[in-house]
């Protein structure tokens, strides 16, 4: 045990002495989860949109009033010879709608009429929520009048966990995840490649340390690491963001502690593996930031990804612990809904530790 903590105050002190390294292991993830969270949004406000009148009746303004209304939409001027396609092509526009004529008249009459809406497509996400949300305003638009029976249901919508639908309050714990998934991997990777190209792993090999020893004290070093930059984003998480722990937090705390032992030794073990930095530093980009990134469910869920790539994303150890942050911070379910997703995180350390073993068990001397 002497030896395990030598080793990870060995490493500590090599970081504390590089100001570089400190800010890159504790600052730069607390700049990120703000920028990050704020960036990434799932709400869509004031999108412009052009309304064509050709009818000019009362109900055809009071549709109009109807999108400038909503808080999706912000109706913009357009010039009477110009023609809808053209706010479209030249940017001013996202979606364009056309009130035909005798709308007024055919609504009197009880009968239907169409509205045409042209929507940029380009983006095809937006599109999907311009589309929903207009049809949201027709329907409401479409509403009879208050005091009439021809309603026979009616919908009481209520929206847990995240009522006002903040984005900050979902991707704040997913950039959280994201953080500790690069910068503890990747200062370890960068330390155990730097061993290897200064050939001062020469120095383990013939020493009597074990690969244990040596193994868990680097992976002391950088846990600790990950942990103080998790409490630091926590605090911003609380504070910030507006985050509690809703209901048990115990799940939480024993995750990170799984988590960052995990991705401490995913560190280790590619620097282990590739005595180089700058490819150590590309492999924990890849694996780190890239694969937890968009196979995770930070971004968008799991569901979602294409059949062929879905079963990737059961080997990314942050996809389950983003459930398991989600889960403390946002649901509460504890440890009946998230105990499994804790198992494979640990399980996943585990595999981790023994491949790196293995890695510099074959190589070191036996004395």
């Amino acid at each position: 045990m002497t030896r395990i903590l030598a080793q990870a105050r060995k490493e500590l002190t090599q970081i504390a002495r590089d100001r570089r390294a400190l800010v890159l292991a504790l600052m730069l993830p607390a700049i990120q989860l703000m920028m990050m969270s704020r960036a990434i949004s799932i709400t869509v406000n004031d999108l412009p949109i052009v309304i064509q009148d050709l009818d000019d009746s009362s109900a055809s303004r009071a549709l109009a009033e109807a999108f400038r209304a909503s808080i999706t939409f912000r109706v913009v001027p357009r010039s009477l010879t110009e023609q809808p396609e053209d706010a479209l092509k030249a940017g001013r526009a996202r979606a364009v709608v056309i009130v035909p004529e005798h709308f007024g008249r055919d609504l009197l009459r009880g009968g239907t009429t169409p509205v045409q809406m042209l929507i940029d497509g380009a983006d095809s996400n937006t599109a999907q929520i311009v589309s929903n949300s207009a049809r949201a305003v027709v329907r409401a638009f479409n509403a009879p009048p208050e005091g009439t029976s021809s309603i026979r249901i009616e919908t009481a919508v209520r929206l847990w966990y995240n009522p006002g639908r903040s984005s900050r309050k979902f991707y704040g714990p997913g950039v959280f995840v994201l953080m500790v998934s690069i910068f503890p991997p990747l200062l370890a990777a960068l330390a155990m490649a730097k061993e290897g190209e200064q050939k001062t792993i020469l120095q383990v090999y013939v020493s009597n340390i074990s690969a244990h020893e040596f193994l868990l004290g680097k992976i002391l070093a950088f846990i600790v690491i990950g942990l103080l930059e998790s409490l630091l984003m926590l605090a911003l998480l609380y504070t910030y963001f507006g985050l509690r722990f809703e209901g048990d937090p115990s799940t939480f705390i024993v995750a990170t502690m799984f988590y960052t032992f995990c991705v401490a030794t995913f560190g280790t073990l590619v620097g282990a593996a590739i005595p180089d930095q700058a490819a150590a530093m590309q492999v924990v980009a890849l694996f780190g930031f890239l694969l937890v990134f968009l196979l995770s469910g930070l971004i968008f869920p799991v569901a979602n990804i294409p059949v062929g790539l879905r079963w990737i994303s059961s080997l990314v150890w942050g996809r389950y612990y983003i459930e398991i942050v989600r889960d403390a911070l946002l649901q509460g379910g504890g440890w009946p809904a998230v105990w499994f997703k804790v198992v494979v995180v640990g399980a996943i350390s585990s595999g981790f530790y023994l491949l790196a073993w293995r890695k510099l068990r074959r190589m070191q001397l036996t004395v």
